[in-house]
């Protein structure tokens, strides 16, 4: 953040309240699932069930009782070591078929011993898709790792350990001998991009604990959400926020980042709050790329907050945060505070000259549980030093 050029973001610092919030409680994993239902102000501690379920939810599966979804990655493995958790961002078409080919080639490992369907395999976005498993308890108490916190390692270290890892390393040879030579890869190996080598199986869980509505949570406030990941999308579902669509938003840098941003400001004339979920600086850390997440950070500040600057229109207000910290130098999440900005009315300035860490870090002001922060966001305002009840807030605009 300090290396990015971020005019717009630093105003919004200068002019509102800057400080740390901490997403990740302690003990939970610094997944992306934990720390953004913190951000949309719901207590992971309560509700958090597992990370496939919530995605499994967002592709309109609904889970039966005993059965298990996890998390399927197409991954790149090259000589035994992790290149790629992503299959070199394979696109959503591509990955689509590979998955019908799996689900061919896997169909007798997919029924029980009577015959009857037993596991299911369904496309997501991109690399990601959702793996069902009936009777699957024994997947509960088997270890996983997730791909992105191993790449460039070998891979024989990370299997899976657990009554449920017979199942996992079967269905993993086989999708070897599945993908080697499908046309998919051979056309991406021609073009010099990086083939899906095999599936990857991780995050299991079960039907997720039942959520109250948002609106029932902060004062009837109905709210949106725009994201091109299945996980906020199942989020949305679990808490009664509507998804909207807007055209051109994807999970990496070909991301539409304004028209992203001007589809959300559209939805303010329907909502109270939109949630504008952006993927790609957390992509471009994950794939060590440094120079690619200063550029999304730039996006996001000259194509999207600029534009909440320029609006126009009844006086809005803004939260700016990332869920969790990813660092370049491990290419995977932490569970460190993450720096925020709140600015609008009611929010006077509490001495940050930027957007930044060490400058969040510096005006003292912290908010752990970080699920508190949107009730703060929603209905405080910054009076003598303090966050105080303040029902006057106007509508507002919150960006991961």
């Amino acid at each position: 953040m300090e290396k990015a050029r971020t005019p717009h973001l630093d105003r919004l610092a200068r002019e509102g309240i800057v400080g740390l919030a901490h997403n990740v409680p302690p003990g939970m994993e610094p997944s992306s699932a934990v720390a953004c239902m913190s951000v949309m102000g719901f207590d992971p501690t309560v509700y958090y069930a597992g990370r496939g379920p919530i995605e499994a939810m967002a592709l309109g599966i609904e889970l039966e009782p005993g059965q298990v979804a996890l998390r399927c990655n197409l991954v790149t493995v090259l000589e035994g070591r992790l290149v790629s958790y992503s299959a070199g961002n394979i696109s959503s078409e591509e990955a689509a078929q590979l998955v019908a080919a799996l689900r061919e080639g896997m169909a007798d490992l997919f029924q029980d011993e009577g015959g009857r369907p037993r596991l299911s395999l369904h496309p997501g976005v991109g690399f990601r898709n959702i793996l069902t498993v009936r009777d699957g308890e024994d997947l509960l108490a088997t270890s996983f790792t997730a791909p992105h916190d191993i790449t460039d390692r070998e891979v024989a270290e990370f299997a899976p350990v657990g009554p449920g890892a017979p199942l996992v390393e079967i269905l993993t040879e086989r999708s070897k001998e599945i993908l080697a030579d499908h046309p998919v890869n051979l056309a991406r190996r021609a073009r010099g991009q990086l083939p899906a080598t095999q599936i990857w199986l991780f995050w299991p869980g079960m039907r997720p604990t039942e959520m109250p509505a948002f609106a029932e949570v902060y004062g009837g406030k109905r709210a949106a959400l725009t994201s091109a990941v299945d996980l906020l999308r199942g989020l949305a579902m679990q808490t009664r926020i509507d998804v909207i669509n807007v055209p051109g938003v994807t999970d990496g840098a070909d991301n539409d980042f304004r028209g992203q941003m001007a589809g959300a400001l559209e939805a303010l004339n329907r909502y109270d709050v939109v949630f504008v979920h952006v993927e790609a600086p957390d992509a471009a850390a994950h794939a060590g790329d440094g120079g690619q997440k200063v550029w999304a950070l730039e996006q996001v500040d000259s194509l999207m907050v600029a534009q909440v600057l320029d609006w126009g229109h009844e006086p809005l207000s803004l939260l700016v945060l990332p869920d969790h910290p990813t660092p370049l130098a491990i290419k995977t999440h932490v569970a460190e505070p993450v720096p925020f900005v709140m600015w609008g009315p009611g929010f006077a300035s509490n001495g940050a000259a930027a957007f930044s860490e060490a400058e969040a870090r510096a005006t003292g002001l912290a908010v752990a549980p970080g699920h508190l922060l949107m009730s703060q966001f929603l209905g405080c305002s910054r009076r003598g030093g303090q966050l105080s009840p303040d029902s006057q807030t106007p509508g507002s605009l919150s960006s991961l």
